[in-house]
């Protein structure tokens, strides 16, 4: 009989009523907001300011992964888990998953094997509602927008042209990408070009993730670019009175969800933005609820470290005055394979030449780490497949450089397979050589800033910029905007902005294609290549695959 599935494990994990989660944190049960037995709403008034200093926020990231992905979650939830085990008080804080990818190609994001957070089905799926009101948030902005074109009272002169604001959906449709809106009549509004947008990349969810309280989500609200007027006006949310109503809508949103690993230790799971056009990394609030009530908090942040980390570091640690203590990076032979050479049908074939190879996507990686004075542990994410000479090399080449290497086996033994792993971090934390440091300052030109990500960080000759993107950078500075820091948008499968560069590129340039921004969420976006903000359905989505009998009981979701 073969290993179980993800659902499997978790239907058959006896789960604790969320109260008595709550008391593991000395939260009363009245100070819940119950979704049922398993899941609650944790009030914004646990925050404590004086406690978040005291704690110790550990940042998992990866390397330049592989399509599968290299298993950041199901490492932060098992880390979560060994660091119980060896007796330090631990929450683990995550994203929620996106309805499109677990239905599309993904699956869910709720961690694997005997790593996971439960209830399984309910996190994957609607959960708390959170997505529904960042999605109705995000709409009523759209409506109004349209309802103020249509009316000739109370008409602020808005050019449809150059409206950026989309209606966004939490599923993969790529038919509603690019579509024409108000036909049919007078009655219907005006008609013009609009599209949609998937629910994780709307600038309400980047909004959502970065705010530190109920009034600072009403001013960032309010701050939304939405287009121009005829005479060049530029008009925000605001100028429509739109961020009370979307608040409104966020009103429950805006508090963590409370939750349970297979293991019984706490979780919380709050948010979940892309992290190619935005941040990728939970609420800022739900880190600092984590941080009150543990002693060490694990999070992560979205793809490799070169998108997800350096936004967690440059961004939401900036804004947020977070200060991570450690740093765990992600590896699997698989990903070291591939960067090697290995084809597809080769990741599984032990080679210590190409790990060999490979392991210098990891050195780069370990490197950028170092640069904003965090070192590193490497959690080598274990698989069936590994040779013990493979594992044997990337832990001599990693203590070359003074980093520690270690074999996790969350996946497959849970907080036992990870012990090692946990005591590696929390020996990090306690030499106290670690100090924090962002790249870059935010008051630097917008050039000045991608130019040190992609030097520093991608490891690129030079930044270069279509007449599109500096046309772009004018509206930019005009607005005022350029104080902002930049969240890049390139490829997760390459340094570089070429996803067929792999490894260790060198001699290469990056071309920034356009510039978004995002003035309520306080970033400035440059874009490389063609990425997407409404992904398609693969030929054969995962909903195929799954099935719901007469009881309610689900299969095939992952």
């Amino acid at each position: 009989m073969g290993f179980p599935s993800d659902i499997e494990i978790a239907q058959k994990n006896e789960m604790l009523h969320v109260s008595k989660i709550a008391s593991k944190l000395g939260i009363a049960e009245d100070d819940l907001e119950m979704y049922g037995k398993y899941k609650a709403k944790l009030p914004l008034s646990l925050i404590d300011e004086t406690k978040i200093a005291n704690s110790n926020l550990i940042l998992v990231t990866a390397l330049t992964p592989t399509p599968a992905g290299e298993g950041k979650t199901t490492t932060s939830i098992g880390l979560t888990e060994g660091l119980n085990k060896i007796g330090k008080k631990t929450i683990v804080v995550l994203r929620e998953p996106s309805l499109g990818p677990v239905f599309g190609i993904k699956g869910g994001a709720a961690g694997g094997g005997y790593a996971q957070v439960v209830p399984m089905e309910d996190i994957n799926l609607h959960f708390t509602g959170d997505f529904s009101a960042i999605e109705k948030a995000n709409n009523l902005l759209a409506a109004l927008i349209d309802n103020n074109i249509q009316n000739k009272q109370n008409n602020l002169g808005l050019d449809p042209r150059t409206i950026v604001w989309k209606r966004v959906m939490d599923m993969n449709d790529r038919s509603l990408r690019d579509i024409v809106i108000g036909l049919g009549g007078t009655g219907n509004g005006v008609p013009r070009q609009d599209g949609f947008n998937i629910t994780p990349a709307s600038e309400v969810m980047a909004i959502l993730c970065m705010s530190q309280n109920f009034e600072d989500l009403k001013e960032k609200l309010g701050n939304i670019f939405v287009g121009f007027t005829f005479d060049k006006k530029p008009i925000y949310a605001r100028d429509l009175k739109a961020e009370n109503g979307m608040a409104i809508l966020l009103r429950d949103a805006i508090k963590p969800n409370l939750v349970q690993t297979l293991e019984e230790n706490p979780a919380i799971i709050h948010g979940g933005p892309f992290a190619n056009i935005a941040q990728g990394t939970n609420t800022i609030i739900a880190t600092k609820m984590g941080l009150s009530l543990a002693d060490y908090v694990v999070t992560e942040a979205g793809f490799g470290a070169d998108l997800g980390a350096e936004k967690f570091l440059d961004i939401k640690c900036v804004a947020g005055n977070l200060k991570p203590k450690a740093l765990v990076l992600v590896a699997t032979i698989r990903a070291l394979r591939h960067h090697g050479g290995a084809k597809k049908e080769e990741y599984n074939t032990p080679s210590t030449e190409r790990v060999g190879k490979g392991f210098e996507n990891l050195e780069k990686h370990i490197e950028n780490c170092k640069k904003f004075g965090l070192n590193p542990v490497v959690a080598i994410n274990a698989f069936p497949s590994d040779s013990n000479e493979e594992v044997a090399l990337i832990q001599e080449k990693c203590a070359k450089m003074g980093v520690k290497a270690v074999v996790s086996e969350g996946f497959a033994k849970g907080g036992a397979g990870m012990t090692n792993l946990a005591q590696a971090v929390v020996d990090e934390v306690a030499a106290g050589k670690n100090n924090f440091t962002p790249l870059y300052n935010w008051s630097l030109p917008i050039k000045d800033k991608i130019e040190r990500i992609a030097k520093e960080i991608y490891g690129a000759d030079g930044v270069d910029y279509s007449k599109q993107a500096l046309t772009d950078l004018k509206k930019i500075e005009t607005l005022g905007l350029q104080h902002l820091p930049v969240c890049m948008a390139k490829t997760q499968k390459s340094f570089s902005d070429n996803e067929n560069l792999i490894g260790r590129p060198t001699g290469f340039r990056v071309t920034v294609r356009e510039f978004e921004f995002a003035a309520g969420a306080g970033f400035v976006i440059p874009i490389f290549g063609n990425m997407m903000r409404m992904p398609g359905l693969p030929e054969h989505p995962a909903s195929e695959g799954m099935t719901i009998d007469n009881n309610g009981k689900i299969a095939g979701l992952s």
